[in-house]
């Protein structure tokens, strides 16, 4: 058995409990609250049920769940829910690239797409030191266009674990988000599956993986944050990658 497959031992239960709401999340909750009641009072009852709705999904949309976070050697977890829409080897972005960051070769690249009923917190795919932010305005396109990579708004990330392997990550805004948080800067030690910012609302992150990380997600498979394992060392290629 490997580390992955042990059973966990112990008499603890564990029980499901609604998500809460991220803290950065709290303030546009409260706004649109005070939106419904407002325009229900000026206006119409009529109003209240629709703007209702829209705040339980603003709610929603800031859920922060809890996660388990699978442990084990050389592994890369997703930073992001959501679709897998490319797996592609392709040039290293500048910014994450050279001797400090990434190195020069192109890398297979994992691309996550998150739409508006995702959960949108972010969170680091391996644990380490983070020795890159580097934040690139641009414009607002589509997340789902390769293109986006390039010339959308964006904030790159680059991990350094404790056995010297280094794994970036962006993330990307869309067509809808119109704003990148970050909950961590260079020198911070995180944890896999540590939360380390949101987009608000709707976009991509993008996973660089490691020379000899083979992928262990398909396109079209919906991966969780922290949770969804999308890369690892060690292990035969299983997946066709674009070259």
């Amino acid at each position: 058995m490997t580390s992955l497959e042990k059973p966990a031992v112990g008499t603890s239960t564990v029980k499901w409990r609604f998500p809460g709401v991220h803290p950065e999340g709290r303030k546009y909750v409260l706004i649109a609250a005070g939106i419904t009641l407002l325009l229900t009072w000026l206006i119409s009852n009529v109003l209240f049920w629709p703007l209702l709705g829209v705040t339980i999904w603003v709610a929603a949309f800031f859920r922060d769940p809890v996660r388990v976070t699978p442990q084990g050697e050389g592994l890369v977890v997703s930073p992001a829910d959501g679709l897998v829409t490319m797996i592609e080897r392709v040039p290293v972005p500048p910014e994450m690239a050279g001797p400090n960051g990434l190195g020069d070769a192109p890398l297979v690249r994992v691309s996550i797409f998150m739409s508006v009923f995702d959960v949108h917190i972010n969170r680091t795919p391996i644990s380490g030191t983070i020795r890159q932010v580097v934040y690139i305005s641009g414009k607002f396109l589509n997340a789902d266009l390769d293109k986006a990579s390039d010339e959308n708004e964006r904030q790159h990330f680059v991990v350094e674990g404790s056995d010297g392997r280094k794994v970036g990550f962006t993330q990307i805004a869309g067509l809808v988000a119109r704003r990148i948080v970050t909950f961590t800067k260079v020198g911070d030690i995180v944890a896999v599956g540590q939360r380390i910012g949101l987009i608000r609302f709707g976009s991509r992150v993008d996973v660089y993986l490691p020379d000899g990380t083979e992928p262990q997600v398909a396109l079209g498979q919906r991966a969780v944050a922290g949770e969804t394992v999308i890369g690892r060392t060690g292990v035969q290629k299983a997946i066709g990658i674009a070259q």
